[in-house]
């Protein structure tokens, strides 16, 4: 027979773990656009249009940063740069309430 004890969670460690899943959230929302964009999604469909209009903003100022003549190529990079770009902040801002 075991016995389970119950810990109350600091303040810092619930707010770090929420940042750190709207981080995440951010950042997979950049990669399921890259996806769409990669395997050709129809950009007239409601979802690609959804996910679209999330990602766009999210990606600040990495769209464009990288011009390439291959445009998939370019928005691996450009919004994959996004992506990590929230991971890296969302890691450093729970890190700091932490």
């Amino acid at each position: 027979m075991s016995t389970h004890r119950w810990h109350a969670s600091s303040g810092r460690g619930t707010a770090a773990r929420i940042v750190t899943g709207i981080g995440a959230l951010f950042a997979l929302i950049e990669v399921v656009y890259i996806l769409l964009i990669v395997l050709g999604a129809n950009a007239a469909n409601a979802f690609f249009r959804f996910v679209s209009s999330l990602a766009e903003p999210l990606a600040l100022f990495f769209p464009g940063l990288f011009q390439l003549a291959n445009y998939n190529l370019a928005v691996i990079l450009n919004y994959g740069l996004a992506a990590v770009f929230w991971l890296v902040v969302a890691g450093l801002i729970a890190r700091i309430l932490r």
